[in-house]
Parts: structure tokens; C-alpha cells; sequence
């Protein structure tokens, strides 16, 4: 089962897929993530709360 390396969460393995990089085992932020955010191949901090 793939987890969000950022918070631990379920990712599905599309996810995963479309969203991590090959050098990378599992996904470095998931849309769970109130406190980073991807930002094109790159991963950001959040600049305002997500909720």
C-alpha cells in the first residue's frame, strides 16, 4: 500500500504513478498535505492553509 512520504497517508497507486518521480519510491506530497504542496516537479511550503 503507498503512503505519502510527507504525512503518512494513502495514496492511491495512480497516484503514485502520475505524481512521483522514478528516482523517488513514493510520493513526496500527497493532496492530504495541509503544509507542502507540489509546485511542478518540485515540493513547496504551503503559503496559506489548504483548508
Amino acid at each position: 500500500m503507498p503512503v505519502c512520504q510527507n504525512c503518512g497517508g494513502f495514496v492511491t497507486e495512480r497516484y503514485v504513478r502520475v505524481f512521483t518521480p522514478e528516482e523517488h519510491e513514493g510520493p513526496r506530497v500527497c493532496p492530504n498535505c495541509e503544509d507542502k504542496l507540489r509546485d511542478g516537479a518540485d515540493v513547496r511550503e504551503a503559503r496559506s492553509s489548504r483548508t
